[in-house]
């Protein structure tokens, strides 16, 4: 996917999460998706970096790269969310393009879905939201999983 793709996924991940984490949609939801949201999109153009140097999908499209910025807040006490951008660029990249990631690089081996759109496609912005879809379906399931257990459990009269 190109940049404005990835800045969209981007931006809606962030609206969505902070309704994910607060859903009262008050001043603490919206306080929520300034938190999440401007790391997230900075994270989601940082791999694209590697277009200036090195090889494009290969230097920081890798998962050493996203384990980096995965501990950095816990080492460094910052840049907490930074990483869930990073994510969502490879899930979007891997989702929703034909050509794959080299996620063990230096092996350059690229990894993709067996579908997915050129970054030209007409259909880009759609296979876009539906990936934003899905990756908001799969954070909401995270943060409530504890909801859904109990719930689960209840409906098939355990609890």
């Amino acid at each position: 996917m190109n940049r404005k793709e990835h800045v969209m996924n981007a931006a809606l991940l962030g609206i969505g999460l902070g309704y994910v984490l607060h859903p009262a949609g008050d001043t603490t939801t919206f306080y929520t998706i300034v938190e999440v949201g401007v790391p997230v999109i900075l994270g989601a153009l940082f791999p694209d970096v590697d277009t200036a140097f090195g090889k494009h999908r290969k230097t920081l499209h890798n998962l050493p790269v996203l384990a980096l910025f995965y501990v950095f807040p816990m080492v460094f006490g910052n840049l907490q969310f930074v990483w869930i951008g990073i994510l969502t660029h490879y899930a979007l990249d891997m989702l929703g393009s034909k050509r794959g990631l080299a996620l063990f690089y230096p092996y350059e081996k690229e990894f993709g879905a067996p579908f997915g759109v050129s970054v030209s496609s007409n259909y880009a912005t759609m296979v876009t939201l539906a990936v934003t879809a899905f990756e908001l379906v799969v954070a909401a399931l995270f943060v409530n999983r504890q909801f859904l257990v109990h719930a689960g459990l209840t409906a098939v009269g355990i609890q």
